[in-house]
């Protein structure tokens, strides 16, 4: 199905949704119908009755009678697509028998991205969607951050930069309403007091403001600044990270934007060491690693080519970038499927197809939240 068909499944004012339309974009979700959940926080039953509900109560919202078509269709999809990965995720204790869905925002997240991109959908609108589908049940607990080891203003200010968070709330407040559990209402008024924390702050509708990138990204991964007041640069490499799936374009971009620059990348190492892809990845990482080290210690420009598709394989890079002081781009490129397959086909590499679709379950974009600077280059 086409992302146009998709995108009227979000009904206009005063209508009904179409869910066996609904059912018919998204299959998985027929899935939804025999998955439990725990009746202590889901006494409606299976996903598919929480899922319409939540719907339900979307669309009943004063907030999102008001909001612009193209975010009705964002925030509708979101909340279709919210639990998509429950099914999935289900684990059932086998001596009490409770019911958790571990990790179903996340993985949630990367199932609704693969089917919006099969479907051709905008890749900011794609991304909006997905972000919110990663992070809906945030606001429910955003309040008690400080337990979590981050305060509620880091989490409001964190995602504002992210996602839209009056959507956030939006999809939070339906999660809550299409639901049966004994503390709704104590969840509705966090969600409420994590709106106002947010206004108060300015980062309700739009991104926290900051003293400059390099504040920024030093608050984001951790250090006690205030976005006010800039937070002084040690000199160090301005490195360039690249981001995306193999075969989507990121050499040809090296060349066209920095062929004067050093290139960090694992692909060579493997070559030059002789190995396939997926054998003795450690011997190539440590060899990549060693020649990066040196242009840090250098304080030498450079382009650290490679796919960084999970949070978890850019942090490691990251860490090791800011650990020297480095002033970090991402730059995120990517392809529609069957061009990037039929590219890998024809490239002269040992990495299969097979495996390269493989990839698609970790594929977790760069937030504006990672770098000194984002950009997708789309």
């Amino acid at each position: 199905m086409k992302y146009e068909q998709m995108r009227a499944l979000a009904p206009a004012p005063g209508q009904d949704p179409d869910y066996a339309a609904c059912l018919a974009a998204f299959p998985a979700l027929e899935l939804a119908k025999t998955t439990p959940q725990d009746p202590r926080y889901h006494g409606e039953g299976d996903v598919w009755t929480h899922t319409r509900m939540v719907v339900d109560a979307l669309l009943a919202l004063p907030q999102y009678q008001a909001a612009s078509r193209a975010d009705q269709e964002i925030v509708f999809l979101a909340a279709l697509l919210h639990d998509v990965a429950k099914h999935s995720t289900t684990v059932v204790d086998p001596v009490t028998g409770a019911i958790g869905q571990p990790g179903h925002s996340r993985k949630g997240a990367i199932d609704a991205r693969i089917a919006l991109w099969d479907a051709g959908a905008p890749f900011a609108v794609r991304e909006a969607i997905c972000r919110l589908i990663a992070t809906h049940q945030v606001p429910f607990f955003a309040l008690e951050g400080s337990r979590r080891g981050k305060s509620p203003e880091f989490i409001a200010r964190e995602l504002s930069w992210q996602l839209s968070v009056p959507l956030l709330a939006m999809l939070a407040e339906a999660d809550m309403r299409g639901r049966i559990c004994p503390d709704a209402g104590r969840v509705l008024d966090n969600i409420a007091l994590f709106c106002e924390l947010a206004r108060e702050d300015g980062c309700f509708g739009q991104p926290r403001a900051f003293a400059d990138a390099h504040t920024a990204v030093s608050y984001f991964r951790g250090a006690d600044v205030h976005p006010d007041y800039a937070l002084f640069q040690e000199p160090g490499s301005r490195v360039i990270v690249m981001s995306g799936l193999p075969a989507s374009g990121k050499n040809t971009w090296v060349e066209a934007n920095h062929p004067d620059l050093p290139v960090i990348s694992f692909d060579d190492a493997r070559e030059e060491l002789g190995l396939r892809h997926g054998k003795n990845e450690g011997m190539v990482a440590h060899l990549a690693i060693d020649r990066a080290k040196a242009l840090l210690r250098a304080r030498a420009p450079f382009v650290w080519n490679a796919t960084n598709l999970s949070e978890l394989m850019r942090k490691k890079t990251l860490d090791l970038l800011y650990a020297y002081q480095a002033e970090v781009e991402l730059v995120y490129l990517e392809k529609p499927r069957a061009e990037l397959l039929r590219r890998n086909a024809r490239r002269d590499t040992s990495l299969s197809n097979k495996t390269l679709t493989g990839m698609l379950h970790r594929w977790d974009l760069p937030l504006p939240t990672e770098a000194h600077c984002v950009s997708y280059a789309v």
